[in-house]
C-alpha cells in the first residue's frame, strides 16, 4: 500500500501501487513530470528489482525516490513489499513525532531544522519495516531480502537513506561541465571499520569465493550459506544475529543552483558503469522523460561488453530533476 497525503491535514489514505517493478506516482495530476524510471530484467530469472517516484511527497514541490534490490528466493516479494509501504512508514513516524512535539535541536548549521525529524523517521520506519517483512504470511525471509536506497526532497533539502549497495549520485554543474557527487556508501562487507568489523563481531564469515575473488560475502559462522554480498538489508533474517542489520546511513544535503539531477540506481548499473559515465549519460539524454532509460540501456549493453560469460543482472534506475529552470538545457 502506498499513501495520499492531503494538503489541508495529516490525514494520510491508503493507496495501492500494484504489482509492476516501478511506480511513477503523481499526488497532483499533472503535464510536468519531475523526472524517469526504467527497469530492465536481467538473466538471472525474475526482476528482483523494484522502484519508486513519488511527485509532490510531503509537500507540493517535494518528491520521494526509492530504488529497491531484493535477492534470494523471495527477493521479488519483498522487494515490492518495502516500495509499497515503505514510503507511508516514513511519513507515518515523522507525524508521530511531530505530534509528540518533539524538540529540534540544531547541531550543525548546515543541517535543516526539519533533518533529524526526518533521519529519525527513517530509522523508526525501516527498523518497523524489517519487522513487517518477517511476519508476510507465506513467504519465508530466511535467506531473502532486499537494499533500499531513498531520497526525500523537500524544498531544497534532501534527506539520503541507504541500506545496501545501491546507490545515489547527485550531479552538479562546475567548472569543467556536469560533475557526480556520490551522497551513498556502497554498504558491502568489503567497508573494513563500520561493517566487516561489526560482522566479525557478531560471528559472522567475511569471505569471498575462489571463482569470484573480487566479491566479499557474509556467511553464517558454521556454514557456507547464505552467501550474502551486502552487509545491510532487510530481510535474510538467518544472518541478523550475525551482523546483517537492517539500519540505514542517514546523511542531508542542502540543493544549490548549481545541482541539477540526481540518480538512484541498483547495483546492477554501477556495477558496469562509473559515477561519471551515470552524469554523462543523464546529461545528454534527449529529454527529462528519457533519462532513466538511457541510463538502462547502457548498463545493460555494457554487462554484455563487459562480462559476456555472467549473467546479467537486474538494472533499474531513477533520474529526477532538480532545478525548474536547468542551468544548460539536456542535448
Amino acid at each position: 500500500m502506498g499513501i495520499c497525503i492531503s494538503r489541508a491535514s495529516p490525514e494520510i489514505h491508503e493507496i495501492d501501487y500494484g504489482h509492476d517493478n516501478i511506480i511513477y506516482y503523481q499526488h497532483t495530476p499533472s503535464d510536468k513530470r519531475i523526472g524517469s524510471i526504467h527497469t530492465h530484467q536481467g538473466s538471472k530469472g525474475f526482476n528482483q528489482d523494484a522502484a519508486i517516484l513519488y511527485q509532490d511527497y510531503g509537500m507540493e514541490d517535494g518528491a520521494f525516490g526509492g530504488v529497491f534490490d531484493g535477492h534470494g528466493r523471495n527477493g521479488q516479494i519483498v522487494s515490492k513489499f518495502v516500495r509499497n509501504k515503505l514510503p507511508s512508514l516514513i511519513i507515518n513516524e515523522r507525524n508521530s513525532s511531530i505530534a509528540k512535539g518533539k524538540t529540534v535541536i540544531e547541531d550543525d548549521e548546515n543541517e535543516s531544522k526539519d533533518f533529524q525529524i526526518w533521519r529519525d523517521a527513517c530509522f523508526g520506519a525501516f527498523k518497523v519495516m524489517d519487522k513487517e517483512i518477517k511476519v508476510i504470511e507465506h513467504v519465508d525471509c530466511s535467506c531473502s531480502g532486499t537494499t533500499a536506497v531513498i531520497v526525500i526532497k523537500q524544498g531544497e533539502d534532501l534527506v539520503i537513506a541507504n541500506l545496501g549497495d545501491s546507490r545515489a549520485v547527485l550531479g552538479t554543474i562546475a567548472e569543467n561541465g556536469i560533475t557526480p557527487v556520490q551522497l551513498t556508501i556502497d554498504l558491502k562487507p568489503s567497508v573494513p571499520s563500520a561493517e566487516a568489523d561489526r560482522i566479525r563481531k557478531s560471528n559472522g564469515r567475511v569471505m569471498a569465493l575462489r571463482e569470484e575473488p573480487h566479491i566479499d560475502r557474509v556467511w553464517l559462522p558454521h556454514h557456507d550459506s547464505p552467501g550474502l554480498a551486502m552487509s545491510r538489508a532487510f530481510g535474510d533474517f538467518v544472518l541478523k544475529s550475525h551482523g546483517i542489520i537492517a539500519v540505514p546511513d542517514v546523511s542531508y544535503h542542502r540543493l544549490t543552483p548549481k545541482d541539477q539531477f540526481l540518480v538512484l540506481a541498483s547495483d546492477g548499473v554501477w556495477d558496469v558503469l562509473s559515477n561519471n559515465t551515470v552524469a554523462s549519460i543523464v546529461w545528454s539524454a534527449d529529454s527529462e522523460e528519457s533519462a532513466a532509460k538511457a541510463v538502462v540501456v547502457a548498463a545493460t549493453a555494457a554487462w554484455k561488453q563487459k562480462f559476456p560469460s555472467s549473467k546479467r543482472d537486474d538494472c533499474t534506475a531513477i533520474c529526477f530533476f532538480l532545478q525548474k529552470e536547468p542551468s544548460s538545457k539536456l542535448v
